[in-house]
């Protein structure tokens, strides 16, 4: 089930901490949307300025221009690429009823589910954590919870992001990039 994006204006809020990509995975979706013809907006928050500190970054993808300039406070789509916020931030606040949840985490979307009290919507999980580990030996998730996104959502085609990352990581960071968001495509649970 996707998104039905021809009735207006998609909003995305995404968690992470800072340095982990939150705000490169934002811009990656908007540019692929882009490449797609949409309209976006793609803008990140800050609390203090520093790495490990929690970040949000915010995606609006409408086919006609886009006339909201302020934060998404009810957003269709929520991802949290670090596993360690979802006990520190409810990724359910605000978000729609029926929305989508996406988060790296090593559980099923039903411990999820129940964890947050989501009723409605659906929820993917994905170990973007140790997929990045295995494919690149670094804890660069960022782009496999992003893959699952997009799986999730079918905000934009899964090979217009990857190009999108292929284009700005070229070489043999691009392409263990791309086996990570394959394999994350692969292995994400929706419930």
């Amino acid at each position: 089930m996707a998104l039905d994006f021809a009735k207006g204006i998609t909003e995305f809020r995404w968690h992470g901490r800072g340095g982990q990509g939150v705000i490169t995975s934002n811009q990656m979706l908007g540019k692929a949307a882009l490449a797609e013809g949409n309209y976006i907006q793609a803008f990140p928050e800050f609390g203090p300025e520093r790495t490990g500190a929690p970040v949000r970054a915010f995606l609006r993808i409408s086919k006609k221009p886009i006339q909201v300039y302020a934060q998404v406070y009810k957003p269709d789509v929520v991802v949290c690429i670090d596993p360690t916020l979802l006990d520190v931030v409810n990724p359910t606040e605000g978000l729609k009823e029926d929305g989508i949840l996406v988060l790296n985490i090593d559980k099923s979307p039903e411990e999820m589910r129940k964890k947050f009290n989501f009723k409605g919507g659906k929820v993917v999980t994905v170990n973007a954590s140790t997929i990045a580990m295995d494919i690149m030996g670094r804890p660069f998730y960022n782009m496999p919870t992003m893959a699952a996104a997009v799986k999730a959502t079918g905000t934009v085609k899964v090979e217009t992001v990857i190009n999108e990352v292929l284009e700005r990581y070229p070489g043999k960071v691009g392409q263990l990039n791309k086996a990570a968001m394959e394999r994350a495509i692969k292995e994400a649970q929706t419930g």
